[in-house]
This record gives structure tokens, C-alpha cells and sequence, in this order.
């Protein structure tokens, strides 16, 4: 037997055993014999550096330093899920489901919902080349380094399953391991950690790797991303990637029902508190991968998956103030101080009140026992008051009239739950607000600089808006307070970088209120550049598609404003992008103006994807369902029966995938 070949079955052994301990729980080696063999395949790999394998066994105790983590884009977006409550809206969302696939045989996949952190793991030819963190669903910070530690994570894959793919999951710390982890830190006279959920997202940005393999992390993985199509469900991928060595869960169940999603609602509801891990509720998916890229998904989230929460946990506490804080929109949000209280694992302190309506509703007062829990176990709120334990002085909130940070009279219009301060460029917390959201990663992505810095630079009186940061110099910053001259430099390189950033995230980052992601796509796609849309009136702004009357007023009242004005003359002479850049327009047409498509099947020249976008680069617009509004239908394989029905009940016409090409060629 060669070297080569020796390293190589040591590899297949240890990864085998790596298996069987962490995914099957079924330890076939002891642990002395496995570190026996371990050793031999350092020895072996340290002799024949010929032979490296990033994705060997021995890379798994770590030892690599990661001082900053690159910023990578997701190449398929990781997007969030609706939330559901009750049985009602679950049996609302499959009403949904069925209206938009046109049939009632739908099978249901039922998963728990694991809390930990997100993870996104790029596999290219079976082998693992990288781990990203969610981050915003459109970038997120790559980690892969320390995800090489998580034994429960496979290297490479049997050459049988999908060669190019996204493995989406999530990065937990059992119970077990985190009791044990906390055991040693009180040993060692340490702050225990809060709770397993934030010590396991903690432990993916910790710069040194070998801290991280120490840690008993695991990883219970979800979701396969890949244009392969080998499977036809997303249960019999889950199966296959189980097969091939991945860490997916037996609690998975397919459904025939929605009343069989219903059985395993409640079966887990009780049974939560027996697992090894942490989980808040259950995920349920429609089955079929080719139904789930007919449904698509919205803005936000799937339309073919849904987060039923389980009910959350309550607490009662002494409610000892209530503050005001002011927004970037100038938006009062009143806040109750708490006495502290443990609550699904952290420490409350703090509660959203939401608006003076929700106080009086349930007549919050000062020094009431309020009963708190975390809506959707993540922000805590207030849910009801004790009356019983209230003291007999006890009087009515009174609400603010005056803002707590500039003190102008507070105004409420009509139809609006939510006080502002209308002080909105003399507001400290709306002066920075409004840099901090520019800044932000999914608007104009500044590196260097963060929400503390902003409000330093602010009281130095270095910047009153956003388009001063154009203006600082290194040797302005440098003197700052935690301020070095590689800090200063990092800055004003990203906000050099900023002026690349493309015309519909500097429409976002510029803070017009009710105007966010998507519709700053739909504006800047629209009008191209910001001088035909601060122009447009009213009735130019609804035609736009999705645009409402509230939107459209929001965009005049900002386009008449002289303060902003000056600021949009400003970022025009700094160079930043406020139109649709030459390239972009190069791609698109109105070849499709007026015209609406519906996409259905499976596809082969193009991804549904790519044809939708296709649809949208030129002029059209994509809907999920038919109506007598749709203008045609471009057909692959497989299009659902039922749609084809009701295509050829409307006399709609239905096209091939090269119907289309021809169409926009």
C-alpha cells in the first residue's frame, strides 16, 4: 500500500467513525483508538504536505486565526419564514396554497424548528468548500473555518447524491454540552453563559478555531439548494443527503393533511421539553419541489413553507417606568423598565409598550405586576396587568407630550398609531438614526463604521447628515476617542467604496419612510434615476405598480423638502449612484410592458428564476395564480394539470420556455 493510499483509508476510517458517534450515536471505535489513528494521520499528512486536504479529519481541532470574517453574498437569498399561532392560520395558509396550485392533493413535510443560528454550507463536486452565516438573507459573514470543527458536519460526500449544492441549517448547542460548558465556568469562578441559543451564534465569530472545536456544537440541518433535479421531493432529499452523511433529524414526518400537520403540532407541543435541544415550534413545507418553485415566495418569505410558533412563555414582573424612545422616522416607541426576569432563557430587563393605544387597551400604570413573554420568543412584550396585586393610589398612565430627546411637542395624525417628534433634522436619535440606516449592510454597506461611531462623529459636530460623510478626512478622525489611524483609514476607504453602490439600495439607504427594499427595486427600475422620481406626481407615482397612496405621498413630501433636496444635490457632486447605471439599462427593455405571465413547470434552458427575471427585465410583470388579468402562461414539463384547466377555461394563451426566448430575442 502506497503513502497516498494509507492517508486515504485513514481518511474514509476516521470519517466513518466521525459518523457513526456524531449523526447515528453509535460509536464503534473507543475514543483512545480513535485518537491512536488520528495521530498516525497528522504524522502522515505532516510528512507529506503533498497530500494536504483541507477537508481531512485532522482538521478538525482547529487551530486557524480568523481576525476579520469577509462579507459574502448569497448566491440563492436565505429568507425568513411566516409565523403562525393557531390552527386557523394554518389552515388559512393551505387554503393559499391550494388556491394558487389550483388542486386540493397537497403532501405536507412537518420538521421541528430548531433554535440556533443559521448557517448556509456551499458543497461544490461533493466536497465542503464553504459556511456563511443568515445575516441579513442576503449576505452574511463567512465562517468556514470554524464550521470545519462541528464533527456532525461532513467534509466531503458520496459522489451518488447532488455534486453542486446549498446545505441550509442551523447550528445548535445541546442541552447537555451547554450544562456542561456552564459547570466549568462557575469551576472556574466564570459568568455562566444565558443561554444555549446566543452562546452557539457566538461561538461562529470566535477568532480562534480551536476555541470553537472544544465547544460540543452540532448541526441539524433542513434544506437542499440545487438546480440539480435527481429528487422530485423535498422529503426524499432530505432522506438521500441523511444517507449520504448529513445530521437530519428523525423527528421529521410527511404528511398526507393538513389535519396530519395538525396531529404533529400537538404531539410535539408536549414533547418539546424531552428533546436534547432547544426548539420554539414546527416548520411545515409543501412537499413537492415542484409545487414549492410554482408558489415562489414573496418579498420576505416562502410561500410554500410556514413557522407554526409554539405558545410562548410568561412571566410576571414589576413594571418600574416607562421610557420613550425616538426613531430614525421620529416614531415615539414607549418602553416598560422591568424589574429583571428570566424568560426563555435570557434576563428581560425591557419590554416594548408599542404605542399610547396598546397602554390604554390594557391599562398599563407604573408599578404594576405586568405578565411578560417573548412574541414569538424573541422581543419581549407585555400581554397583560395583574389588577389584582395593583395598589389603591395607582393612577393612569399619562403619555408623553414631548419628545424625551429634543423636547418639541409630539404630534399624532389621524389614522396613525404611533406619535412622532416633528423636529426631524434638529432630533439627536433622528440625526444619526437616519446615518445608521444609510450605513446599514443591506443599504449602502459602509465598512468601518457603526452605529456608535456615527453618533461620535455626530457629537464632534463631524457629520449632520449622511452626505457629510463624504467630507471627512483621516487626520479628522484620528484624534477621535478609541479612534487609530488603520481604523480612520478602513472608514474612509468604505465610504470611498459606497459611491459603487447601484441607484435602488441608495433609493433604500436614503430613508424615505415607507419606502424599503422592494419598493425601492420597483421605483428605481421604474423611473431610473432619482430626478424623475422626485419629479413625478401623485398620479405618475400610483401607476407604478404596488405603489399606494401612502407611499407616493411620502415620496412628494420628501421630494419637496428643501433640507433634502440640498442633500440629494450633495450626494450628486460626491459621485454617488442616483440613477440606474448604463450597464443595467443595457439589459433591459418594455418589450413586455403591460403584459402578465405566469410561470409554470419545469424548465431547462433557463431557471424559473431566470425566466422570471427575464419576464421583469423587459417590461412584464410576474404573477403566482391566473386570472382573466393574465396575459400568458409559459408552460414547461409537468405544469399542473389544474392550471392547465383553468388557462384553457380563460382562453389564455400558453407558450413554451422557447415561445418565450423567440418573444424577447
Amino acid at each position: 500500500m502506497t503513502i497516498k493510499e494509507k492517508i486515504q483509508l485513514l481518511r474514509e476510517e476516521l470519517n466513518q467513525h466521525n459518523y457513526n458517534y456524531y449523526v447515528l450515536d453509535n460509536a464503534t471505535i473507543s475514543d483512545y483508538d480513535f485518537d491512536i489513528k488520528l495521530k498516525e494521520l497528522e504524522k502522515l499528512e505532516e510528512e507529506n504536505p503533498a497530500f494536504f486536504d483541507p477537508n481531512s479529519p485532522t482538521k478538525r481541532v482547529g487551530g486557524g486565526i480568523t481576525k476579520n470574517f469577509d462579507t459574502i453574498v448569497h448566491k440563492n437569498r436565505m429568507y425568513s419564514l411566516d409565523n403562525s399561532y393557531s390552527k386557523e392560520d394554518l389552515l388559512d395558509w393551505e387554503k393559499r396554497i391550494q388556491k394558487n396550485l389550483g388542486t386540493e392533493a397537497i403532501e405536507y413535510t412537518c420538521e421541528l424548528k430548531y433554535d440556533g443560528a443559521s448557517i448556509n454550507l456551499t458543497y461544490e463536486n461533493g466536497e465542503f468548500v464553504r459556511a456563511v452565516t443568515r445575516g441579513d438573507g442576503f449576505q452574511g459573514d463567512e465562517v468556514t473555518s470554524n464550521i470545519r470543527t462541528i464533527r456532525s458536519i461532513p467534509l466531503s460526500v458520496k459522489k451518488d447524491f447532488v455534486s453542486n449544492f446549498e446545505m441550509r441549517g442551523e447550528i445548535i448547542l445541546p442541552l447537555e454540552g451547554f450544562q456542561k460548558m456552564n459547570n466549568e465556568r462557575i469551576a472556574n469562578g466564570e459568568e455562566a453563559y444565558r443561554n444555549p441559543r446566543n452562546t452557539a451564534s457566538g461561538s461562529l465569530k470566535l477568532q480562534d478555531s480551536s476555541e470553537v472545536a472544544k465547544r460540543p456544537l452540532d448541526c441539524l440541518l433542513y434544506q437542499v439548494v440545487t438546480d440539480e433535479r435527481k429528487y422530485a421531493s423535498h422529503f426524499e432529499i432530505l432522506t438521500a443527503s441523511r444517507e449520504v452523511g448529513f445530521k437530519i433529524p428523525t423527528t421529521i414526518k410527511l404528511a398526507k393533511s393538513i389535519d396530519e400537520v395538525l396531529d404533529f403540532v400537538k404531539e410535539w407541543d408536549a414533547k418539546r421539553h424531552d428533546l436534547p435541544y432547544e426548539t420554539d415550534g414546527v416548520v411545515v413545507k409543501v412537499n413537492s419541489l415542484q409545487h414549492q418553485e410554482e408558489l415562489g415566495y414573496t418579498s420576505k418569505s416562502p410561500r410554500w413553507a410556514i413557522a407554526y410558533k409554539f405558545k410562548a412563555e410568561q412571566v410576571a414582573t414589576l413594571l418600574n417606568e416607562i421610557t420613550y424612545q425616538v426613531g430614525r422616522t421620529g416614531a415615539i416607541t414607549p418602553v416598560a423598565n422591568l424589574t429583571p426576569v428570566h424568560l426563555a432563557g435570557t434576563v428581560v430587563k425591557r419590554a416594548s409598550l408599542h404605542n399610547a393605544d396598546q397602554i390604554e387597551k390594557l391599562d398599563i400604570r407604573i408599578n404594576d405586576t405586568v405578565l411578560v413573554e417573548k412574541g414569538g420568543e424573541i422581543i419581549p412584550k407585555i400581554v397583560a396587568v395583574d389588577v389584582s396585586r395593583r395598589a389603591k393610589d395607582s393612577q393612569p398612565t399619562i403619555y408623553a407630550t414631548h419628545c424625551p430627546e429634543c423636547n418639541t411637542e409630539l404630534v399624532r395624525n389621524e389614522g396613525d398609531a404611533k406619535h412622532y417628534c416633528p423636529n426631524e433634522f434638529g432630533c439627536f436619535p433622528q440625526i444619526t438614526g437616519k446615518i445608521q440606516h444609510y450605513i446599514g449592510r443591506k443599504a449602502m454597506n459602509i465598512d468601518g463604521l457603526g452605529s456608535e461611531t456615527v453618533e461620535l462623529l455626530h457629537k464632534e459636530g463631524l457629520i449632520e447628515n449622511y452626505a457629510d460623510l463624504y467630507e471627512l478626512k483621516v487626520e479628522q478622525i484620528t484624534p477621535l476617542e478609541r479612534m487609530a489611524e488603520k481604523s480612520a483609514q478602513n472608514m474612509i476607504e468604505g465610504i470611498e467604496k459606497s459611491k459603487q453602490i447601484p441607484f435602488e439600495k441608495v433609493l433604500f439607504a436614503l430613508g424615505i419612510r415607507f419606502v424599503g427594499e422592494t419598493v425601492a427595486k420597483k421605483l428605481a427600475k421604474h423611473f431610473k434615476s432619482i430626478d424623475n422620481l422626485m419629479n413625478a406626481d401623485l398620479e405618475t407615482l400610483v401607476a407604478v405598480d404596488e405603489i399606494g397612496d401612502r407611499i407616493a405621498q411620502s415620496i412628494i413630501d420628501f421630494s419637496k423638502n428643501e433640507h433634502n433636496i440640498i442633500l440629494i444635490h450633495k450626494l450628486k457632486t460626491y459621485g454617488v449612484q442616483l440613477e440606474v447605471s448604463k450597464e443595467s439599462l443595457e439589459n433591459l427593455t418594455n418589450k413586455l410592458a403591460n403584459t402578465i405571465f405566469v410561470v409554470s413547470g419545469v424548465f431547462y434552458q433557463m431557471s424559473r428564476n431566470e425566466l422570471k427575471k427575464a419576464i421583469e427585465d423587459n417590461g412584464g410583470k410576474v404573477s403566482s395564480s391566473i386570472s382573466k388579468k393574465t396575459n400568458y402562461i409559459v408552460a414547461g414539463d409537468n405544469m399542473g394539470p389544474s392550471k392547465l384547466t383553468k388557462a384553457e377555461s380563460l382562453n389564455i394563451p400558453i407558450i413554451t420556455e422557447q415561445d418565450f426566448i423567440d418573444m424577447i430575442r
